[in-house]
């Protein structure tokens, strides 16, 4: 099977060698995401770069043939601990039940960056959700 890459112009583009979204067959990975504008601003806030992040993913996975409601798994990193219910509000504000798989690490991001999200899709034999 062969790799297909995709990005979308509602997001910023990569800052290094990867693709914002591969495919191979039904599965559509997308790449981390922080709360960046289209335009390259950083919002302020894990709440807002939450929710920017989340746009940006879902963004780039849709120009891969996927949908939101395809998002079986997330993976959630997160630079403080204190700011985890901050960003769980804000992911509930995007996903509703039954939610996709989640896991939420702490780790060092770069300057000013609160939160990086990526995640993983299947998508129908159509193409999107089924």
């Amino acid at each position: 099977m062969t790799r297909i890459a995709a990005s979308s112009k509602k997001s910023p583009p990569p800052a290094g060698p990867y693709s914002p979204s591969a495919r191979i067959g039904r599965i559509v990975a997308g790449a981390g995401q922080g709360g960046f504008t289209a335009d390259g601003e950083l919002l302020p806030g894990v709440a807002a770069q939450t929710r920017q992040a989340l746009e940006n993913l879902i963004a780039n996975l849709e120009a891969n043939g996927a949908a939101e409601q395809d998002i079986i798994s997330v993976r959630v990193f997160l630079t403080e601990p204190s700011q985890f219910a901050e960003m769980n509000g804000a992911y509930q504000e995007v996903f509703s039940a039954p939610y996709p798989a989640r896991t939420t690490v702490y780790v060092g991001l770069p300057k000013g960056m609160l939160v990086e999200i990526d995640a993983l899709a299947v998508i129908g034999d159509d193409g999107g959700a089924e």
